[in-house]
């Protein structure tokens, strides 16, 4: 076929205002810790946004586990290589907000509905004058696992709401022959923080380090030392039994495999229950101690923060993959494809008006959001402690040798305040 020069001429021009337009697009970087099957999701998330956007073009990077990606993080902060986007832990907050790299997303971006995310997401990422300092992105948060066969069994057809009646039902399973209970793996995050707040009870004082870094452990007293002494006790009558003491040494698979009728735990484990136990499985909210009002149970996941240091226009790139990600259709998707929860109202609403929670997939996300979305008090917004991550550490290494009768559980509680009052004097001395 003959082309014309009139023809030619076009498509030259075309070809080149088609190079023009790519060029136009201001490229940034977004680093990122979700591994696995994650990955795509994020891979899928991007690729939607750079379709779409007429004027930015994002490269979302796996940048390994959230240790590794902070380490990387702080390298290229320190060689001013550093991306627009970065996503880090919930753990890692303080640590963040006291390093001052970041542009506060509720200051930058004025027009978004800040108040539209649920308060046991918002709580977590917010100063303590209540401004988001990151946008809430992967969350979970903590419920119980039932195994419905299990306390059917032994006429049981409501999962408990307290521990009050939790501890007959635990009783019951054993007497009935059950050899697990109830498992727990130990964490901090399962049996002291979230115990913590979902009650309203301080981890710390000055509302676990919102209002100061003068603060002080206060885990060895009051709910959470009722709590820890309860767990030993029901460890040594055989009605809840440590990971370590299951068969597959892993919690979940536990749970999954129906050795053990009870869990409290993360909506990570949704997936891997389901696929064995099916209808079996009921996941609710987590039991409270009488006299208690309920409040939120902490986020886990992490946040997407904008880091300083970019020209305007990489800023406004990165204001419209924030404004991106936060539509309800985009949740939507990254909810169906992750398992992570909704962390608006609105895109909460927009997935319940599809007609998908009943579908097995989506089956945690009711019982999570119900849980981070209920009223909060200054001990259930977060934490802002320093050096967390080495305090949860030090908490798990007491409460073990307690559980194996090397000291009292009351012992260990005060070594972790005392080992954890050290952290964060050196913490204060480092930002005095």
């Amino acid at each position: 076929m003959m082309v014309t020069k009139t023809a030619l001429s076009s498509l030259v021009l075309l070809a080149c205002t088609s190079t023009v337009q790519a060029s136009e697009k201001t490229e940034i970087e977004f680093w990122h810790a979700l591994g696995g099957k994650n990955t795509d999701a994020v891979e899928h998330l991007c690729s939607a946004f750079n379709e779409q956007s007429k004027t930015a073009q994002i490269d979302c990077i796996f940048q390994g586990d959230y240790q590794t990606a902070m380490q990387k993080a702080v390298a290229s902060v320190r060689s001013k290589t550093h991306p627009v986007l970065m996503q880090f832990n919930d753990v890692g907050t303080t640590d963040i907000m006291m390093s001052g790299i970041f542009n506060p997303v509720e200051e930058t971006i004025t027009d978004a509905n800040w108040a539209s995310y649920i308060s046991g997401a918002r709580g977590y990422y917010e100063s303590a004058d209540g401004k988001m300092m990151s946008q809430p992105w992967n969350s979970s948060t903590l419920v119980m696992y039932a195994n419905k066969k299990a306390l059917a069994d032994i006429g049981v057809e409501q999962v408990p709401t307290t521990y009050e009646a939790l501890l007959p039902v635990l009783e019951k399973l054993k007497e009935n022959g059950h050899q697990c209970p109830m498992v727990t793996d130990g964490g901090s995050w399962r049996i002291l923080e979230q115990v913590a707040a979902r009650h309203g009870a301080e981890i710390a004082t000055n509302a676990n380090g919102f209002d100061g870094l003068d603060g002080e452990y206060v885990v060895n007293q009051g709910l959470i030392a009722q709590h820890l002494n309860n767990l030993k006790t029901w460890n040594q009558e055989g009605l809840l039994k440590l990971t370590a003491e299951t068969a597959s040494g892993n919690q979940t698979a536990a749970m999954a495999s129906g050795e053990c009728a009870l869990m409290e735990s993360s909506l990570s484990a949704y997936g891997a229950a389901k696929s064995t136990l099916g209808d079996d499985l009921e996941l609710t909210l987590a039991p409270m101690y009488e006299g208690h009002e309920r409040h939120n149970t902490f986020v886990g996941g992490g946040s997407v923060w904008l880091l300083k240091g970019h020209d305007a226009k990489k800023d406004a790139a990165a204001i419209e993959f924030l404004n991106f990600i936060r539509q309800p259709e985009q949740q939507l998707t990254f909810t169906s494809m992750t398992g992570y929860l909704p962390v608006t109202s609105d895109g909460y609403d927009f997935i319940k008006k599809a007609g998908v929670l009943e579908q097995a997939e989506f089956g945690s996300i009711a019982p999570g959001f119900e849980s981070l979305d209920q009223m909060n008090n200054p001990a259930s917004k977060g934490i802002r402690l320093g050096f967390y991550t080495q305090f949860r550490s030090i908490f798990e290494e007491e409460t073990q040798k307690a559980f194996a009768d090397q000291i009292s559980m009351q012992q260990a509680l005060d070594n972790t305040k005392a080992r954890g009052d050290q952290l964060l004097r050196r913490f204060e001395r480092t930002y005095q």
